[in-house]
């Protein structure tokens, strides 16, 4: 569970490192004025879809520090892999190859679907 107080004083540090006011923070990473007003304060809780938000707007902003206080900020951006793009992931060989048992897809939204088989080719 996340500690509002504690998350509270992490998302303003992202606002002193980039020198914003609340009102610019919502509007770069597309939320509403009055919900950086409302986390701020405490009366809100922040929700995943704007947790996300914040990392996908700031590469410098590492998720596991912002949710618990675990990690540094600003975080190491690398050329290798910068935000936003695909990492590579290792394939197996045909012999280590694992079956897939379900598939979930999370929407932005919060919504999900899940599939526990895939269609026949």
């Amino acid at each position: 569970m996340v500690n509002t107080e504690e998350f509270i004083a992490r998302l303003e540090k992202v606002l002193d490192f980039y020198n914003l006011s609340a009102a610019a923070f919502a509007d770069k990473i597309g939320v509403q004025r009055s919900s950086i007003s409302h986390l701020l304060t405490g009366r809100n809780k922040p929700s995943l879809e704007f947790v996300m938000k914040v990392v996908r707007s700031y590469p410098e902003v590492n998720l596991y520090w912002l949710l618990n206080g675990k990690g540094h900020f600003p975080a190491q951006v690398t050329s290798e892999h910068p935000a936003g793009s695909e990492k590579k992931i290792p394939t197996r060989d045909e012999s280590e190859k694992k079956q897939i048992k379900k598939i979930l897809v999370l929407y932005e939204d919060g919504s999900f679907e899940a599939f526990d088989q895939l269609p026949d080719n």
